[in-house]
């Protein structure tokens, strides 16, 4: 089988989430999209975290009914920070990978990659698939291929932000995710 990680905190999920990975999927002729949601990324801090189960509740109710796209919580059982370079080798040991698995990551991260804890390692041991986030040039010194997923101006910040200021987020997020957010009062939801 042919995996492409796709990693995040997905605080929440949303469609340009959804859409990200099925593109990639598609264009790199992965069969299944497997979502990754951090528990403690090291690089950042999850704003507003309603925490690591309703953001996989959230997640498992978005790609309900879509058997190409798939959730490992490998990185909420673990404790402490999530490390990229763990989960990629917790898959060769939980899947029978006909390949190298891809690992996507976006254009807006490329800056830093080099921090990432072994990052050398991890350009040997997955396929780096750069998607467009951003669309401005960059410069990668690792072998990957870049993505040509459309752009799409949606982030979860902006999410969060709609919802504490009490403004729709209808079709920005899958309606099942809204209701869950609605009926959790999670980021301030009314």
């Amino acid at each position: 089988m042919r995996i492409l990680l796709v990693g995040g905190t997905f605080n929440p999920v949303h469609w340009g989430h959804l859409l990200l990975a099925e593109e990639l999927r598609e264009e790199f002729d992965y069969d299944l999209a497997l979502f990754v949601p951090a528990a403690r990324p090291p690089h950042k801090v999850t704003e507003a975290d309603p925490g690591p189960e309703a953001r996989l509740a959230m997640l498992r109710l978005a790609i309900s009914g879509n058997p190409r796209l798939a959730i490992d919580a490998c990185e909420l059982e673990r404790s402490g920070a999530s490390y990229t370079i763990d989960t990629v080798r917790g898959l060769y040991a939980r899947y029978e990978l006909a390949d190298k698995p891809g690992l996507a990551i976006g254009d807006d991260l490329v800056a830093g990659f080099s921090s990432w804890r072994e990052a050398g390692a991890l350009a040997r041991e997955a396929d780096l698939i750069v998607a467009r986030r951003t669309g401005q040039p960059f410069d990668f010194p690792y072998p990957h291929r870049r993505a040509s997923n459309r752009l799409i101006p949606l982030s979860s910040t902006e999410v969060r932000e709609r919802i504490a200021a009490g403004r729709s987020v209808h079709y920005l997020v899958p309606d099942a995710v809204l209701a869950y957010i609605e009926e959790h009062g999670l980021y301030g939801a009314r």
